[in-house]
């Protein structure tokens, strides 16, 4: 990472995160407009392994797929998608990211082990998220798809537009989906399966 953008985390909703060591293999992260709004895409580390030895091990769970970002000047994350392969996940995840969410974000979890005909408005702490079933897409296309996005026209820009790009969008949602308790989700959820076999990347 380099020296410009250590600031920019550091001063951003993302910095608790960071010094937990929770923003993991990331493929972007740094300021994403020339106001300052701060982006991130990779891994969120939800359950840390037990260190051997002083070793350190990869993380138990983790949020895959991230595409994130937060305002400026602000402390808190108002947009975030991921992929969960399982929904049990998110209560862990919610906690994990606590006071950096807001009842006014716009937080998907496309869950690999929801109904693949239901899509449901899951609500933590105050804190709604939207809840997506995902089989062997990804993230970013799903994404994209939801929010009525032409892959052809973000391909013309790089990392940090992108990103800017289906935040601005992201933001604007605002599809009814059914609301649900989390305890009926967690009720109603399938088996989670083997992440070695057809891993989304």
């Amino acid at each position: 990472m380099s020296t410009i953008e250590q600031p920019a985390i550091e001063q951003s909703a993302f910095a608790r995160l960071e010094q937990e060591k929770r923003l993991q293999n990331p493929v972007f992260r740094g300021e994403i407009n020339d106001k300052g709004r701060f982006g991130f895409r990779g891994e969120i580390a939800i359950k840390f392994a037990p260190s051997i030895a002083d070793e350190a091990r990869p993380p138990e769970t983790v949020a895959q797929q991230v595409i994130t970002g937060a305002e400026p000047g602000q402390d808190k994350i108002n947009f975030l998608a991921c992929y969960l392969l399982s929904f049990g996940y998110l209560p862990d995840l919610a906690e994990v990211l606590g006071d950096t969410l807001t009842p006014d974000g716009k937080y998907f979890m496309f869950c690999n082990n929801i109904d693949l005909r239901k899509r449901y408005l899951v609500t933590i702490n105050g804190i709604p998220f939207y809840i997506i079933p995902i089989d062997e897409a990804t993230v970013y296309n799903e994404l994209l798809e939801l929010l009525y996005l032409e892959r052809g026209d973000l391909k013309k820009l790089d990392t940090a537009q992108k990103i800017d790009r289906i935040m601005d969008t992201a933001m604007k949602f605002d599809t009814k989906f059914p609301q649900i308790s989390l305890e009926d989700c967690l009720a109603g959820m399938g088996p989670v399966r083997n992440p070695n076999e057809n891993r989304p990347v």
